[in-house]
């Protein structure tokens, strides 16, 4: 059976400086992160044994595991490449992403309406989540996100092309308490030639996505 490995960062521990400290990028990838992977493949190895027994007692528990740790290594995996410490500002047409500044132009109104819109989606989770920006393949449209914890609240079908981690293991060492404030920060570091590659790839997959009218 297939499992899952931790992805190797696309940069050093310092590269996303100011931004995000050394410390939280070590510890968030290597210890948060690889958590994650190693919980998703034990759920797949005690889901195989419960197959081998027929035994299911303990399946609800199993199936919400699963789908936590999951969610977590991908989002994550999505996570460190949306960052780079050359990125920022917003996605223009003479950088090469004037596909994907159209459609949030199309979906939100303008570039300023979205930011406003993911910075405020991202610092209200409540507890622990995500903010995300999402294709959504039945209108075609870009949407935005709340994810509590890592799987919860999210449009069937929607794919993931810039994410948010506002869980506080991602900011607590060097934000402290103030979510927000990290938020803001995080536009610094976009890599929006990753989300442009990755709204691409989604929309070119649409039809492929639900087969449904």
């Amino acid at each position: 059976m297939a499992t899952y490995t931790l992805p190797e960062l696309p940069y050093d521990y310092a590269a996303l400086e100011p931004v995000i400290n050394p410390q939280i990028i070590e510890l968030h990838h290597d210890k948060h992160h690889a958590a994650y992977v190693k919980g998703a493949n034990d759920t797949l190895e005690q889901l195989e044994e419960a197959r081998d027994k027929d035994a299911w007692g303990a399946i609800n528990g199993l199936e919400k595991n699963l789908a936590f740790h999951l969610s977590g290594h991908i989002l994550h995996s999505i996570y460190w490449t949306n960052m780079t410490g050359d990125g920022g500002g917003e996605p223009l047409e003479k950088d090469g992403v004037g596909e994907l500044a159209d459609a949030i132009a199309e979906s939100f109104g303008s570039f300023a309406k979205f930011k406003s819109q993911l910075t405020k989606a991202s610092a209200t989770t409540q507890g622990s989540g995500w903010g995300v920006l999402a294709f959504e393949p039945l209108s075609g449209r870009l949407i935005v996100e709340q994810i509590y914890d890592h799987q919860g609240n999210v449009g069937q079908g929607s794919v993931p092309i810039l994410v948010f981690d506002a869980w506080e293991h991602a900011f607590y060492l060097q934000y402290k308490n103030q979510k927000v404030d990290f938020i803001e920060a995080m536009w610094k570091v976009v890599n929006w030639q990753d989300v442009a590659k990755r709204f691409a790839s989604a929309k070119q997959h649409a039809t492929n996505l639900l087969l449904v009218p």
